[in-house]
């Protein structure tokens, strides 16, 4: 089911403008990571995170695509109270994201009740093609489908900047 979906790498260093993610689900497949901060190792201590390789080569691809200028945006719609995946992307949002270049908003799911939402989280490049993500109901990955129809492409387009201007930005969105 995922056909004609470029490179995500060359799909992002195609990115002119703006590159923005939007993430819908209050958790997803389990990581090392998370399973070490759920069982209690703090986020913050010396080398408490030595990432996988392909975290390190999404950190350049972010750096390098910010250092050309594009604007990475990423809002998260989220339950409230957040499950324990949240809290923890949250608690490493600040290094994992920010500290990459990107900006990132919180919205509760409460606040967006009156919003049209795409049925899935996605990337949306420069305001001209959608990659959609597809989860299972336990969130491992499902696939994605790339698409370009201007229709889609506009009510993604709404969707993300509805989201963004209720959002709250991370360092004062409370977990």
């Amino acid at each position: 089911m995922t056909q004609n979906v470029p490179d995500f790498g060359a799909l992002l260093r195609s990115a002119e403008r703006s590159a923005v993610h939007l993430e819908m689900r209050d958790s997803y497949a389990d990581d090392p990571v998370f399973a070490d901060w759920r069982a209690g190792l703090p986020v913050d201590r010396p080398n408490a995170y030595e990432l996988p390789e392909e975290y390190q080569a999404w950190a350049e691809l972010v750096k390098e695509t910010v250092a050309r200028g594009v604007i990475m945006r990423r809002a998260r719609i989220v339950s409230e109270p957040v499950t324990d995946y949240i809290r923890w992307e949250h608690a490493i949002t600040e290094r994992h994201n920010i500290a990459l270049g990107e900006h990132v908003r919180w919205l509760p799911r409460r606040l967006a009740s009156d919003l049209s939402l795409p049925g899935n989280d996605l990337w949306l490049i420069d305001d001209r093609l959608v990659l959609f993500h597809w989860f299972t109901g336990d969130g491992d990955w499902a696939g994605h489908e790339f698409t370009e129809d201007p229709a889609t492409v506009k009510q993604v387009t709404a969707a993300f900047e509805a989201v963004w201007d209720r959002a709250t930005p991370h360092a004062r969105y409370p977990v």
